[in-house]
């Protein structure tokens, strides 16, 4: 059950995220567009969650490394199922955005 949950939540080793950032993965932001103007990390993507399926057309490389986050994880391991099962190959759940900013400021 927990190794399941980590897959799904995309918690676990291994995932280097400054090193994808530097080579050229996009940071898509999943929260609502008031939640990001009330704070994100610099040069990410805002597409909501709910929308998400819609807005496909704005990711256009599917095999460029994409990083999902929200507030909390929950919605960015939703935005990540939706990617990988539309046939993008490189989607890692970064979790809370502003972990993840900490993360990547190291």
């Amino acid at each position: 059950m927990i190794p399941t949950l980590k897959r799904l939540f995309g918690i676990g080793p291994g995932v280097n995220y400054c090193k994808l950032i530097k080579e050229g993965a996009l940071i898509l932001d999943v929260r609502y567009q008031s939640e990001f103007t009330r704070g994100h990390i610099k040069g990410a993507v805002n597409i909501s969650v709910d929308t998400l399926a819609n807005n496909l057309s704005k990711l256009k490389d599917k095999n460029k490394p994409i990083i999902t986050c929200c507030a909390s994880g929950m919605r960015s391991a939703s935005a990540k199922s939706i990617l990988q099962s539309n046939g993008y190959t490189q989607v890692y759940n970064g979790g809370g955005w502003s972990s993840l900013q900490n993360k990547i400021e190291q």
